[in-house]
């Protein structure tokens, strides 16, 4: 692999996503790497097994397999290390919990992932740490907002459900300036549409249970880190003794290889639908960043590559005590998008998000958020189920 790193630092992204992670000479010429799987590692003697002076020492420590995706996605971020957890969650959770104490104050995007601030406001809380929700449009107006034990910033662009863009440079800058660690949840762009470390970030966040996995059979977080911050990060995993398991680290590997053509597929599907949403008189808004249309499209337009499949509308409603069973019935009345959370696999998905929990960005009133995962289906039969659900809503 190491004679090949010349040439794919300065190839496409789908060559680069072919062979980046591990180095087939290393398991005699096999294409990917196998599986080991691992608890006890043995020691040659005794004086190695004191100084743990060999490579692998331990299962949780990481293993070949796991090390093969870890340096897969540290050649797409561009990090000092990675780590792997077991759930999208898990890897929000880990690195606040190594860079936060009692008597810190977090300050978090308000459009956050819901299960992120159900994290914040418990386990958090009895921690000790204050956490401090911020409009997601704030820029670098969250300066007003630190005070002399602010230590995190996490951010989320775009934010869960609603899209709502971040300047995340500015707020990086602002961050930096006192001393705050910045995180970001990058799942619905991933590292190939935004480098978070090239914006200032320091933890890049993944839910590679969605697109490096594809397939929706998957759970894996990945949690990469700057230089500063890669001691720390590793140190925090060490002890909490949470790790990723081989199996699903080879299925995240092979994910990745397709992961850039299937992306192609997600953004310019989604994109059509999105448009195509816009010009319905039974939609409200269409909450997609790649819109022109979209508040916040131009800090999509400067910072980002492309959009993934994921997108929001928000169904026109004569008033709020119809929104909910227009909600349900065009839901009920889909037969190809499935009804399902997560987001990021071959299949289409609906839901109906629910937006109760928001403190300062508050839930659009026009009407329910219904939230699309665009598949790998045809547009054509998508667009056609689509029209099924407005259908059955406009009997409500």
């Amino acid at each position: 692999m190491k004679d090949k790193d010349s040439v794919l630092q300065n190839a496409g992204i789908n060559t680069r996503l072919t062979h980046i992670g591990n180095d087939p000479f290393d398991y005699h010429g096999f294409v990917n790497p196998p599986v080991v799987h691992a608890s006890t590692v043995l020691f040659p003697n005794a004086r190695t097994m004191e100084t743990r002076s060999q490579k692998y020492t331990y299962g949780t420590r990481g293993t070949p397999t796991t090390d093969a995706l870890c340096e897969a996605i540290d050649a797409l971020e561009g990090s000092a290390g990675t780590i792997l957890v077991p759930s999208g969650l898990a890897a929000v959770t880990i690195p606040f919990l190594g860079f936060v104490a009692a008597g810190d104050h977090a300050l978090v995007v308000d459009s956050v992932y819901g299960p992120t601030r159900h994290f914040c406001d418990t386990m958090l809380k009895r921690l000790g740490v204050e956490v401090e929700y911020y409009d997601p449009a704030i820029g670098a107006g969250i300066e007003t907002l630190f005070r002399p034990n602010t230590k995190l910033v996490h951010t989320e662009a775009p934010g869960s459900n609603t899209f709502e863009m971040q300047d995340i440079p500015a707020i990086s800058a602002v961050a930096h300036r006192h001393g705050a660690v910045v995180m970001m949840d990058n799942t619905w762009a991933t590292p190939l549409y935004f480098k978070p470390l090239d914006h200032g970030v320091d933890i890049s966040i993944h839910a590679a249970t969605k697109y490096p996995s594809g397939h929706s059979d998957i759970l894996l977080g990945t949690v990469s880190a700057n230089a500063e911050h890669w001691d720390r990060l590793k140190e925090a995993n060490g002890v909490l003794g949470i790790c990723g398991a081989p199996d699903d680290a080879y299925q995240i590997l092979r994910g990745l290889r397709t992961m850039g053509l299937r992306l192609e597929r997600h953004y310019e599907s989604a994109l059509a639908i999105a448009e195509w949403l816009e010009s319905r008189e039974d939609v409200a808004r269409v909450l997609h960043p790649a819109l022109p249309s979209f508040p916040s499209h131009h800090l999509w337009k400067r910072d980002f590559k492309g959009a993934s499949g994921i997108f929001s509308f928000v169904l026109a409603a004569d008033g709020p005590e119809k929104s909910r069973a227009k909600a349900h019935a065009f839901l009920d009345a889909l037969r190809i998008f499935g009804l399902g959370y997560s987001w990021g696999g071959f299949e289409s998905l609906a839901l109906h998000a629910y937006l109760n929990d928001r403190k300062v960005a508050k839930a659009p009133t026009d009407g329910a958020v219904i939230r699309l995962q665009i598949g790998i289906e045809d547009v054509v039969d998508l667009k056609a189920d689509i029209e099924r659900g407005f259908a059955a809503a406009s009997a409500v």
